[in-house]
């Protein structure tokens, strides 16, 4: 999985039957800078975008088939062992408003490098029903973490943010909240040369800007009803720009030191708020918030949160079962087993999709 932080690439190794899903090893690989750079530029439009896509698409194959190779290697497990690779690729436009979604990905490479079957394209077939092409992890989310006699809601934090709202008895639902990470991990190197704020230290030495909030919370995004997504198409580094704009803000790197964590204490408040709102207004009962993703190991978001759910159990994934780096990698394994054994792989409840459907394609290895 390589999701819109645009950070590299997480993989699990996972055992996967109709009982559940148990991850056996996990691999992380940072991006190339090089790679890292064109997939963000082709998240706006540009010149020569198809060799540039195309070019981006075969790197971006390379770095999972490595991977791939270290897992199997760390894991004593060959390539004719593994059943099939669950392939999302690299979000670079999402409008299913307009009938499409595109992942760069190469999977036909991806197979020729590693020697297994590939399963890539999960988000085409829902949205050729009708759907958002997203969230797709509330089936595995309900496969893992319902519970039989309480509302549990997962919190997906990457550089957008979803929830999966799980009801016992009821089929699940989710949708994206807005910006988990992407605006936080742009402000953060603009003004520190870092990619993220590390445990959400330096945003944590900074103030709410309560007016600036409620200016960012009139984004319609965030009134629109479910079945609802989004990406960096709309929270993106011109979102932040006429955001600070708007409020006089458009000092760069020079600007007050003081200035600049206060406008990451904001976008970390937009964050929270996002979600606890989301939560308050769909899942006024839940009981337990499982938080996974890179944000779960933002401290100063996680206290946010907490304290705008009060009588919610909010907990990592870590705490059942499951690391917080690897839930997401695991869901595309999981929709690849779905994919293999002929299995819905979509909720149509929480995309808008017209019914269940089988998603992905599959690139045979040999």
């Amino acid at each position: 999985m390589s999701g819109t932080s645009l950070d590299g690439v997480d993989g699990v190794l996972a055992r996967i039957d109709e009982g559940g899903c148990a991850t056996l090893g996990h691999a992380y690989l940072p991006f190339p800078a090089g790679l890292k750079q064109a997939l963000l530029a082709l998240n706006t439009p540009g010149s020569n975008e198809l060799h540039e896509a195309a070019t981006a698409a075969q790197g971006l194959a390379v770095v999972y088939a490595h991977l791939v190779q270290r897992l199997c290697e760390a894991c004593d497990v060959l390539p004719d062992e593994v059943t099939a690779i669950g392939a999302h690729g690299q979000t670079v436009r999402h409008r299913p408003e307009l009938g499409y979604t595109i992942q760069l990905n190469q999977p036909a490479l991806l197979a020729e490098l590693s020697g297994i079957d590939v399963v890539a394209d999960f988000r085409s077939r829902d949205v050729a029903a009708g759907g958002q092409g997203a969230p797709l992890v509330p089936a595995f989310h309900q496969s893992v973490f319902a519970r039989p006699d309480r509302t549990v809601v997962v919190i997906n934090i990457g550089g957008m943010s979803n929830v999966s709202i799980l009801r016992p008895g009821a089929s699940p639902l989710g949708f994206d909240c807005g910006p988990g990470n992407a605006l936080l991990d742009a402000w953060c190197e603009l003004h520190t040369g870092q990619p993220f704020d590390a445990n959400g230290g330096w945003g944590a030495a900074g103030s709410v800007h309560e007016d600036w909030l409620l200016d960012a919370l009139q984004d319609p995004y965030f009134t629109l009803p479910p079945p609802k997504s989004t990406g960096r198409d709309l929270f993106n580094d011109r979102w932040l720009t006429h955001w600070l704009a708007s409020h006089g803000h458009t000092d760069g790197p020079q600007a007050d030191p003081q200035l600049a964590r206060d406008v990451q204490a904001t976008l970390c408040e937009l964050s929270a708020r996002a979600i606890t709102q989301a939560i308050h207004e769909h899942a006024p009962e839940a009981l337990d918030a499982v938080v996974c993703g890179g944000g779960a190991l933002n401290h100063d978001l996680m206290r946010r949160i907490r304290e705008q759910l009060p009588g919610v159990q909010v907990s990592s994934s870590d705490d059942w079962g499951m690391p917080v780096m690897q839930v997401e990698a695991a869901a595309f394994a999981w929709l690849a087993w779905a994919h293999v054994n002929r299995h819905p792989g979509n909720v149509p409840e929480a995309t808008g999709a017209r019914g269940p459907r089988v998603l992905g394609a599959l690139y045979p290895a040999r």
